[in-house]
């Protein structure tokens, strides 16, 4: 199979970039029309998106080879760095995570592009919003088809870049300004660690790919395939040193996906437009470190299935944590920014429980099972949660705010955003014949394989989300209605360009729920995710477990049952009830626990003056100190000898003389 077109897939976002952008930057005399500028940038990911179909279906319709596992093809790859063993490789791989990850990254892209015509409908700046979300979509599409882990890290900065860029688009607004350096400098402390791993792996191991088992790959005439790493190395490794590496790429797994501490950047990167909020949460910069860990999960299984539990509680305290936050939030865009911290940690606990066989097998049905839930939650929150914070711009651009107080009983004036915000919820909170019940279900039960406490603990967050998710949704479509703020400006549905993004996505949740979830009940094997995507390769069929799927349902209905016998009503005698008894517990949790301050303190208290201010003065009077001496010095010196170059023969005559002299009395004394 010809898969050459694949370079289209990164070739037309830069180029859209590129024509959009620097037009735009060289001044308004040449920048392209608002119309112009939003019809190349969205044909160009709709091009890309229809390139990403195509790859998928015939992908994932081919034969699959002779031990059961899809072919690993690299259509382009170029050695960039030669440094004899050790190469740094750019090129393009599809296998079924990368191809999954296509149809995920080019589908919310594309909807967002199309959204964004109404949302930023008459910004200044609308070109350039353009250019940045091209240049976005082309650093993830990069990032997942990386052909090795330096390429992958060159596409993850670039993303970090990208992020700054539209986080930061109102540049004046100062809340927007702080919160993209705030997402920069973070996610860039992480991205230390990433890289530093990344070296330790590459020094050791003698390669940068992704796993050592030495699998032949199909490339194009022409290319350079993989090369093998030294494994009798990685072996003598394998004991400290590989999963130290392991460890330090996923703290900046976890700095880019907003685990806990390292989450501080992502509620704040609210203050970009809402459409780049939903690419940011939905496609991959959030979920890059669940990527990577996927990626990687190889040589985590067999060099370091013990560290995988430093993954395991980091995600299990981080969903807690999130979801504990998101029930006291009232801007809706940052209730919607914990739930992602949440539901990604919900896909790092599904790695990180992936432990080896019971018996001796590397990867027995209960390290599938985590494996094949985390990708598959992967790709259904990135359908329902785009969908939440399109329709949370949609509410917004209504009502001009972003608080739940702003709002209430827009049922009546926004039927469509009613109805798909609610098909979310319900896929989020984890209700049968909705997405999210089949994959949520999926990492529950490997919990539950994993440790009974992890099993419950998880199924507690499960119920927290359902909570805070229909406190969110009752919060804005009904409650009591703001008429004082609604008879200065009505309420009124988006128009098309936003709305049909909504229904397109709301289609796919309901779609991919009632067939996954009728597929594993009746166990159709052509109907599980693990058929395209396993931890081994193979074909996994999903098999419900009846008590864990009751249970996890029925905790979901009671918890929705809960949120609407508090928050439905045009009154909350509970809710304020609650507030008033537990005031201090609901102020740490709308805080979020006092995280920034923590880290204020530490950098400004402790950091700048112990730290920054002593490494300052020492700058400043000793190394600057020892650098102006020296130039005083020699000044000096010059000023100093500045009289015997003075031009006079005579002088220079007496001096030779003189030196003469004493150099014929030195002689005379020594003999």
């Amino acid at each position: 199979m010809d898969y050459t077109y694949s370079l289209l897939i990164l070739l037309l976002p830069l180029l859209s970039f590129l024509v959009i952008g620097l037009p735009d930057f060289a001044g308004n005399k040449y920048a392209w029309s608002h119309k112009t500028a939003g019809l190349i940038g969205t044909c160009s990911i709709g091009l890309v998106t229809v390139l990403s179909y195509i790859t998928a279906f015939q992908y994932f319709t081919a034969p699959r080879l002779a031990d059961g596992t899809f072919a690993t093809l690299v259509p382009y790859n170029y050695t960039w760095l030669p440094l004899g063993n050790l190469h740094f490789d750019l090129g393009i791989l599809l296998d079924p995570i990368s191809v999954m990850m296509l149809i995920v990254i080019s589908t919310v892209s594309f909807m967002v592009h199309i959204y964004s015509f109404g949302y930023m409908h008459g910004e200044k700046g609308f070109q350039r919003y353009y250019a940045f979300l091209s240049l976005f979509t082309m650093s993830m599409l990069g990032l997942v088809l990386a052909t090795n882990i330096f390429q992958m890290y060159m596409f993850w900065e670039l993303v970090g870049v990208s992020s700054y860029l539209l986080i930061g688009f109102y540049y004046g607004l100062h809340a927007a300004v702080h919160a993209s350096k705030k997402a920069f400098i973070v996610t860039r402390f992480a991205d230390m660690f990433f890289l530093i791993g990344i070296l330790i792996f590459g020094y050791y191991t003698g390669s940068f790919n992704f796993s050592f088992t030495g699998t032949e790959v199909h490339i194009a005439e022409g290319m350079t395939a993989f090369t093998t790493c030294d494994v009798s190395r990685a072996a003598a490794a394998g004991g400290f040193i590989l999963p130290t590496a392991l460890v330090l790429m996923f703290i900046g797994g976890a700095g880019k996906s907003a685990m806990f501490p390292l989450h501080i950047w992502l509620p704040d990167a609210m203050e970009g437009p809402t459409p780049v909020s939903a690419l940011i949460h939905a496609a991959t910069m959030v979920v890059a470190g669940v990527v990577q860990i996927a990626r990687l999960f190889p040589i985590w299984i067999e060099y370091a299935p013990q560290a995988m539990e430093i993954v395991v509680y980091v995600g299990a305290f981080t969903a807690f944590y999130a979801a504990a936050v998101a029930c006291a939030q009232s801007d809706i865009k940052r209730v919607l920014a914990f739930s992602t911290i949440s539901q990604i940690a919900f896909m790092m606990v599904a790695l990180g429980v992936c432990l080896p066989g019971h018996h001796g097998a590397v990867l027995d049905n209960h390290a599938q099972l985590g494996y094949m839930a985390s990708l598959f939650h992967l790709f259904t929150h990135a359908m329902f949660k785009a969908c939440l914070f399109l329709g949370a711009g949609c509410i917004i651009h209504a009502v001009h705010s972003n608080e739940m107080s702003a709002m209430g009983g827009l049922k009546k004036y926004m039927p469509i955003t009613h109805a798909t915000f609610l098909i979310s919820c319900l896929a989020i909170a984890g209700i049968p014949f909705f997405s999210g019940f089949s994959s949520k279900d999926e990492i529950i039960t490997a919990c539950f394989e994993h440790s009974q406490f992890i099993g419950w603990w998880m199924t507690g967050v499960a119920a927290m989300t359902a909570f805070y998710m229909f406190r969110l949704y009752y919060g804005i479509f009904w409650g009591t209605e703001n008429k004082e703020l609604h008879a200065h400006h009505t309420p009124h549905e988006a128009p098309l360009t936003m709305t049909f993004p909504l229904i397109f996505l709301s289609i796919i949740t309901v779609g991919v729920g009632v067939f996954t979830t009728l597929g594993g009940f009746l166990d159709w094997s052509w109907a599980s995710f693990g058929e395209i995507v396993s931890a081994a390769g193979t074909a996994y069929t999903v098999h419900f477990a009846p008590q864990v799927a009751i249970t996890s349902t029925v905790i979901a209905v009671i918890s929705i049952a809960l949120a609407t016998y508090i928050y439905k009503g045009e009154k909350q005698p509970i809710a304020d009830k609650l507030y008033k008894t537990f005031p201090r517990l609901h102020r740490w949790a709308y805080k979020r626990f006092y995280m920034d301050e923590v880290y204020m303190f530490v950098t400004h208290k402790i950091l700048f003056r112990f730290v920054s201010r002593p490494v300052q003065w020492i700058d400043e009077h000793i190394i600057n100190g020892l650098i102006d001496f020296s130039a005083w010095g020699a000044n000096e010196a010059g000023e100093s000898l500045r009289p015997w170059q003075s031009g006079d023969v005579r002088q220079y005559a007496v001096w030779f003389l003189t030196g003469a002299v004493a150099l014929t009395l030195v002689l005379l004394s020594i003999l």
